[in-house]
């Protein structure tokens, strides 16, 4: 039985094996240039934006200050890394669905349906990204504005978890789905129909981007490991819109 964990340790061994390490730099130094950009940028604004929200707190909440205050930090930083996963994402996109590809040949044997040629998957995988963002979005503006809700942002820290984890599950394995032709309503579809393996596999990638700078080294792992799931988990499910 492939877990989440077996399956990210196996692709993380397998992308700096020679033959796939070439497909692996170039995203990682894509990542650094966004996570240092992104790091600076919250460290000078974090006291400010800290002042704000605790402001808004009506006084009949006072006694909770010692509880929303970490929730507000513990909020920020899954905002921040969700935030940093979906720009890397977005710019990366090309190079993680050249380098699902490259895994699954060498690691099941299958060359992925996807015939489109380098320059084609180029631009579909950037159209494919704004699919996800305009899936992704509304609901984390939803979650966001729920954080700002007394009583109801006590919640917040837990939603955003799950919701990173599914976003995370969506991110990644839609990489050997796309390169297999697998439509996103398809795709999101046979996520629900494995939605443990799909959650614990996007929750552990969650953790990893928790993890700086060795985060960097790993999410292209992810990226493999999302081919192993795809292959052993998906492939050959029916999800609950085809059955309908």
């Amino acid at each position: 039985m492939l877990d989440a964990f077996t399956a990210i340790s196996r692709g993380t061994r397998c992308v700096y094996k020679p033959g796939l390490r070439r497909y692996v730099f170039l995203p990682i130094l894509v990542n650094l240039l966004v996570y240092v950009s992104m790091f600076s940028f919250v460290l000078n604004r974090f006291d400010g934006w800290l002042a704000h929200w605790m402001g808004m707190i009506p006084n009949w909440l006072d006694w909770l200050s010692w509880l929303i205050w970490p929730l507000f930090v513990l909020s920020l930083l899954v905002v921040v890394f969700f935030t940093f996963t979906l720009v890397t994402s977005l710019i990366a996109a090309p190079f993680y669905g050249f380098l699902a590809a490259k895994v699954e040949v060498q690691v099941t044997g299958r060359e992925p349906q996807d015939d489109r040629g380098l320059a084609k998957t180029t631009v579909d995988a950037l159209g494919r990204e704004m699919v996800k963002l305009g899936y992704i979005l509304p609901r984390a503006a939803l979650l966001f504005v729920i954080g700002w809700i007394p009583g109801l942002n006590l919640l917040a820290p837990l939603l955003w978890a799950l919701f990173s984890a599914w976003v995370m599950a969506i991110t990644y394995l839609d990489y050997p789905m796309d390169n297999n032709k697998v439509a996103f309503r398809d795709m999101r579809g046979r996520l629900s129909a494995r939605w443990w393996q799909s959650l614990s596999y996007g929750g552990l990638v969650t953790l990893l981007t928790w993890i700086p700078l060795a985060n960097l080294f790993l999410i292209p792992g992810a990226v493999a490991g999302a081919v192993l799931m795809w292959d052993y988990h998906y492939r050959h499910v029916q999800s609950v819109t085809q059955r309908s």
